[in-house]
């Protein structure tokens, strides 16, 4: 994944539900009946995870996305990371990674950033051929990342390139659970009154308030499953029964 500042991303969100509020299975029947694609359309008939279920009966899956550049408008996809968890187990032996050959220029800064090359993407598949497999992940689950808006834009965008059509779905950023609960972030007004260095959310520095174990960074498998231990650390600190209902936490 890349590191965003908060304007960093150029496109706009097609959806922007109200957390808690917002009535996820109404939506994923109403898109269902509108859904033309046939994976996406079963993955809507799957419908969406009940609002009151409790966080520990939720299936998760972490996404992280690299891709050429920061605008989804003119950069595209170029790995996908995949891993299935609950708040209590990581399946890694469902995890999935996918080399994507881009639909834009692979960017001389990006490939600094995430290590992916010319050579690498030459006979890599398009994004179109891993659509369905991608989509049959997403079925059933919440989806978990660290500053969302890079997935569900960069995924929109995709969609909207291949098959006409765009994806919606519950998400559970990590990045913005560790804003709203740690009281050392609670405290970055005031530490930028007194001239302070304000704390990163950064996925490594989050990972590292909870003693977690550093992970190089910008491999989207690898991200994936550091936004997943994260999502599980986090619970575990914030909600230690896990029986607060999953709308607590997703948006």
């Amino acid at each position: 994944m890349f590191y965003l500042d908060k304007n960093a991303l150029q496109d706009k969100p097609t959806l922007k539900p109200l957390g808690g509020q917002f009535d996820w299975s109404s939506e994923f029947s109403k898109r269902y009946k509108n859904a033309r694609y046939p994976a996406l359309k079963q993955y809507y008939a799957q419908g969406a995870v009940s609002a009151d279920t409790p966080i520990c009966d939720v299936p998760l899956v972490a996404l992280d996305f690299e891709t050429t550049g920061l605008n989804p408008k003119t950069d595209s996809i170029v790995s996908i990371g995949l891993v299935a968890l609950t708040t209590q187990r990581i399946r890694c032996a469902e995890a999935k990674h996918w080399i994507i050959k881009p639909d834009t220029e692979l960017k001389t800064k990006s490939v600094v950033i995430h290590g992916i090359t010319h050579s690498d993407v030459a006979s890599a598949p398009s994004f179109n051929s891993v659509l369905d497999e991608l989509l049959l992940h997403l079925q059933g689950k919440i989806v978990v990342a660290h500053h969302k808006d890079i997935e569900t834009r960069f995924l929109n965008s995709a969609l909207q390139h291949y098959i006409g059509e765009e994806i919606v779905f519950p998400c559970i950023d990590t990045m913005a659970l560790e804003a709203r609960f740690s009281r050392t972030l609670k405290r970055t007004f005031m530490r930028s009154l007194l001239g302070k260095k304000t704390p990163s959310i950064r996925l490594t520095d989050c990972r590292a308030r909870y003693h977690l174990p550093y992970y190089r960074q910008h491999n989207a498998l690898t991200d994936a499953l550091a936004c997943a231990e994260l999502l599980q650390a986090q619970v575990s600190t914030y909600y230690p029964d896990e029986t607060s209902p999953v709308s607590a936490i997703w948006c």
